[in-house]
């Protein structure tokens, strides 16, 4: 099978197939082509997806990755973006092992193409040329021969007639004999140009045309080799990056496997266990009978107490209306005393190991001057060991405040461990009866009902609310400046501030902000000097004043 015998009469049609070939390999360069760019869109698709949902640094979502489900939609972000790294080395790949290397070979292709179809048009213009010679001989020869025939004519004429002259009778004979010659000539120079021609064209249609067509259909079947080895790559190079891809995907699952409802479910015990009991059993006032209710006020306020004995509110300071008492006053305690039990340990254990943290800081920084000195005192060229004894004596100091700070600190926390709800029996009952000391201010506070919004209401008359001792939390804050407004804040949906602590609000009223959430849900704000309280954060659209908040 040749194209150079099969098809020896076939140039132009071959010339418009190889064309062909080329176009195809050049819709294939551009189809690979935008498979690239459709890689690299999806890439940064992914890479834009798997940014977006990252959690925003030192933000409030970012606590929440500390939920196993959370740090595995977190791994599953990673993954996606290393996903979409796997794609973008496809693309690569392609456009450097397809794309790239097509492009050039198409440039050589077509130069060659070029270069065998010039050679085949010259083997095709000499051989016209030959054919045109043969031709022009032939002619010659056919035309020398008619006149060597229209001589004799005329000499055997003339030698006929005898009223012609013997010297005109000889004229024509040597007039015909020339004429004969030169049909000798032509005839002997048609014979060779007829020979050279019949070689010519047997050489062309043997020989050069086979060879050109052998080229072209060599360079033909390398074009079709080559685009089956580029789709071959095509499918390589994806299945390159699948045992990567594999990976990822593994580690989505491994994420999804590692995900535990049990643990997630203690952290909200431990992000929101406020440390009180429930509330215990009302006692039954029997008002049917008479003579039992004569007994004195201070034989009943005892009963009461001896009945509220161990409160339900067991970790509570006292005479802490918790949540809104406190935070009426001003901002949150040293101590974190305005917090339930346990939220409060978690806020003294976390100010107790910041503070260490600092101790150890301070700590690294005196070791270090104290080298420095030891090489000053050593080398007093490399500097004076006296100009580093003011910063220790600082960092001395810092320390002892440091260390006094933790002092205090782990004394509160040692306070409040000792009073915890889950602590023994003893302990519980010990802390029951610190609260009793608090007169009806503490019942009144046990008969707390937590309502949907996340604020408590009272059972008990206002008038046994107005009872609590002044003592208890007044003298605390009534020394106190006003807050400063840190922002302004528009209220989102009506709010009907009916609890102790609470402020009410209009739809689309604004007010200013004086204590942002601290984490429990709620956001202080003022309307005026007198009026002050907390509304729900999800209430109100808050805008912060940027040098407040940076000061």
């Amino acid at each position: 099978m040749s194209w150079g015998t099969e098809l020896w009469d076939q140039f132009d049609n071959l010339e418009k197939h190889t064309q062909w070939g080329i176009d195809v390999l050049e819709k294939y360069i551009k189809f690979v082509k935008e498979r690239t760019e459709i890689e690299i869109s999806y890439a940064k698709q992914l890479r834009n997806l798997s940014k977006k949902y990252q959690p925003k640094k030192n933000s409030k979502e970012e606590e929440e990755y500390k939920y196993t489900s959370c740090k595995a939609f977190l791994a599953t972000l990673n993954e996606m973006n290393d996903y979409a790294g796997q794609h973008e080395v496809i693309s690569e790949n392609m456009t450097c092992q397809i794309t790239a290397e097509l492009a050039r070979y198409v440039q050589e292709l077509k130069q060659e193409r070029k270069s065998h179809f010039h050679e085949g048009r010259k083997a095709q213009q000499h051989i016209e040329t030959c054919w045109k010679q043969l031709e022009a001989s032939k002619r010659r020869f056919e035309r020398d021969c008619k006149e060597a025939d229209r001589a004799q004519q005329y000499f055997e004429k003339m030698d006929a007639d005898i009223n012609v002259t013997k010297a005109d009778v000889e004229k024509a004979r040597s007039q015909a004999q020339l004429r004969h010659q030169m049909a000798e000539e032509s005839k002997g120079e048609y014979s060779s140009i007829l020979q050279k021609f019949n070689h010519e064209q047997h050489e062309h249609y043997y020989t050069h045309i086979p060879n050109i067509f052998q080229k072209i259909q060599d360079m033909e079947e390398r074009r079709i080799v080559r685009i089956g080895e580029s789709m071959k790559t095509f499918a390589e190079v994806d299945r390159q990056v699948i045992p990567i891809i594999g990976k990822c995907l593994d580690g989505i699952t491994k994420a999804a496997e590692s995900i535990d409802q049990q643990n997630d479910s203690q952290l909200v015990i431990e992000a929101f266990k406020s440390g009180f009991e429930p509330p215990g059993d009302i006692d039954f006032e029997d008002f049917t009978q008479p003579m039992k209710r004569t007994v004195s006020e201070s034989s009943l306020s005892n009963s009461r107490g001896d009945g509220k004995s161990e409160p339900k509110f067991g970790g509570k300071s006292k005479g802490k209306l918790w949540p809104f008492i406190k935070k009426n006053k001003g901002g949150g305690p040293e101590d974190f005393s305005n917090l339930p039990p346990e939220q409060r340990r978690k806020k003294l254990q976390q100010k107790v190991d910041e503070l260490n943290r600092d101790i150890q800081k301070e700590m690294d920084q005196r070791d270090a001057l104290t080298k420095m000195k030891d090489v000053y005192i050593k080398n007093p060229q490399m500097g004076d060991p006296a100009s580093v004894d003011h910063r220790l004596a600082e960092l001395g100091q810092n320390m002892e405040k440091l260390r006094l700070e933790v002092q205090k600190f782990e004394g509160w926390l040692a306070e409040v461990e000792g009073r915890l709800p889950m602590r023994t029996e003893q302990t519980r009952r010990q802390s029951g009866l610190y609260e009793t000391q608090n007169t009806s201010a503490v019942n009144n506070c046990a008969q707390d009902r937590e309502s949907p919004d996340g604020s408590y209401t009272e059972e008990q008359s206002q008038e046994s609310e107005m009872k609590v001792p002044a003592t208890d939390f007044d003298d605390e804050f009534d020394d106190e400046e006003p807050l400063p407004t840190i922002g302004t804040c528009k209220a989102l949906y009506t709010f009907e501030g009916q609890n102790e602590g609470t402020i009410s609000v209009a739809e689309g009223e604004m007010l200013y902000v004086i204590e942002e959430d601290k984490g429990d849900g709620w956001t202080r704000i003022r309307r005026n000097e007198d009026e002050e309280g907390y509304v729900p954060t999800s209430y109100v659209e808050v805008y912060l004043d940027k040098n407040a908040k940076d000061s």
